[in-house]
């Protein structure tokens, strides 16, 4: 499965759930991810903290629910969720090799409409990583519509991840807590 500290649970919401968390989403604006100058395939909607950008738009209703069950299920306060991320994968869409940004610890998700696989490998700091070969995945996680996943610990500072392209339409809703040190200053 995952790398140390990574956590997954099938069947998390259930059909009706998702139905309605798909539903919200349809009227849920999208804009396109870039990252680096370069558009990403898939398009996003943030909510709550985003990355640079500071503030985004306030979570809305129909998130609160996910967030509660997710924050439950880590054993946090669901206020410490700042941050919610709604992606649509079109077929073809992938997310390449990284880690998510450093201001965030704990990485929350929850899959919809269809399944993708996680792959993980140990992460290497772009100043000391030498030109080797290329580098393969050490850890794979399938994860299953309406299951979650949970990266804290090594599986989220010792690792990077990707989601090779996906072949049906998927959306998945991540939710990220601020470090302390973001959180405070």
């Amino acid at each position: 499965m995952g790398p140390p500290g990574f956590q997954y649970r099938e069947q998390f919401i259930t059909g009706v759930e998702e139905r309605e968390l798909l539903d919200a989403i349809a009227t849920v604006s999208f804009s396109t991810f870039e990252m680096r100058g370069v558009a990403a395939r898939r398009r996003v909607a943030f909510f709550g903290h985003s990355y640079d950008r500071g503030e985004a738009q306030p979570f809305p209703d129909f998130l609160l629910p996910l967030r509660n069950r997710i924050a439950a299920w880590v054993g946090a306060e669901p206020n410490a969720f700042a941050m919610a991320l709604v992606n649509e994968y079109p077929p073809g869409a992938p997310i390449g090799w990284h880690r998510d940004a450093p201001q965030y610890d704990i990485v929350a998700g929850v899959s919809l409409l269809s399944a993708c696989r996680m792959r993980f490998r140990a992460y290497r700091s772009p100043a000391t990583a030498a030109p080797a070969g290329r580098r393969m995945a050490t850890h794979e996680a399938v994860l299953e519509r309406r299951s979650a996943y949970l990266m804290t610990g090594a599986s989220r500072s010792a690792y990077e991840h990707h989601i090779p392209a996906v072949t049906e339409l998927r959306y998945s809703v991540t939710f990220r807590t601020l470090r302390r040190a973001a959180r405070t200053g």
